[in-house]
């Protein structure tokens, strides 16, 4: 194979398929990185004799090195195309990117509030024991950081969902999906004070435990505007809505000792696999633990 391989290929990018001199660098940068990582594990490979394996162990490096998915996805591109075309002139006699998959891009991490910035938040000494509104918002961000959750789900309760006698939920999830919350002694308390302050206060127009000032159910909407406002007074998230404290709740519960199965439940995760990226929140925890707390960290 001729050594100006890369070079025509590059004119055919730019000649022939019109691509913007931004793509012709950045897939002449891949190929020429390419080039020289399999020259670096045989002097005698050649273009034609690269095979995917090849392939496989310079994405690993790729990714050893700090590349993130979807930077050796653009690579991988590169390659791939590359190929197809030598294959077409009838440079290569096989294709060896052709059965290459590129590594899976990683999703976001949850956002979560720590432990002491929620106990900040919730033991504040400015909510007002007497103000309708106030015990509501207090006794809403409880209930979204002690039982995990959805803002729909909350706003959907009914006041013959919560059990303080078993201190147990009733909640409808997705789907219609219905799954029993335990709760503490704490959001007891709280809610007794809500529903006391409400039946006193407020109308009643519906069976709903949390309503407006009209006296009918709360929306979804309020409550993220309410989790907004409170969460704004001790974290500088960039999200601050009722699903980071839905995170934070899942966080908290693995990090003192609950099993997977178990918060998969409590969420009403249908997948296992929707609860295992908590997984790597607290690893990424006892990671910033280690390196902080490790005098050789």
């Amino acid at each position: 194979m001729p050594k100006s391989v890369i070079d025509m290929f590059l004119a055919y990018l730019r000649y022939e398929k019109n691509r913007s001199e931004q793509t012709v660098r950045r897939y002449g940068s891949a190929l020429r990185d390419f080039e020289a990582f399999f020259l670096s594990l045989d002097e005698g490979l050649e273009w034609a004799s690269v095979d995917a394996d090849i392939i496989r162990r310079w994405m690993e490096s790729l990714m050893d090195r700090g590349d993130i998915a979807s930077t050796v996805n653009t690579s991988l591109s590169a390659i791939r195309s590359f190929f197809k075309f030598a294959l077409s002139r009838g440079l290569i006699e096989k294709d060896p990117a052709r059965m290459v998959a590129g590594p899976k891009k990683s999703k976001p991490l949850p956002v979560f509030v720590r432990e002491n910035t929620m106990d900040q938040l919730i033991d504040h000494e400015e909510w007002d024991e007497s103000d309708f509104y106030s015990v509501r918002a207090r006794t809403i961000i409880i209930l979204l950081y002690e039982a995990g959750l959805r803002r729909s789900e909350l706003a959907g309760l009914d006041d013959n969902d919560v059990d303080m006698d078993t201190r147990q939920l009733k909640v409808t999830g997705k789907r219609d999906k219905q799954r029993i919350v335990p709760f503490g002694e704490e959001l007891a308390r709280q809610l007794r004070q809500y529903v006391e302050l409400r039946d006193k206060t407020m109308p009643r127009l519906d069976s709903a435990l949390f309503v407006g000032n009209n006296g009918r159910r709360i929306t979804g909407s309020k409550v993220y505007t309410i989790v907004k406002e409170n969460l704004t007074k001790v974290t500088s998230l960039k999200k601050r809505s009722p699903h980071v404290l839905r995170h934070s709740y899942a966080t908290a519960m693995l990090n003192h000792g609950a099993g997977l199965e178990s918060v998969k439940q409590l969420l009403g995760h249908e997948s296992l696999d929707t609860t295992q990226v908590y997984t790597h929140t607290t690893f990424e925890q006892l990671k910033r633990v280690y390196k902080e707390a490790h005098p050789r960290g």
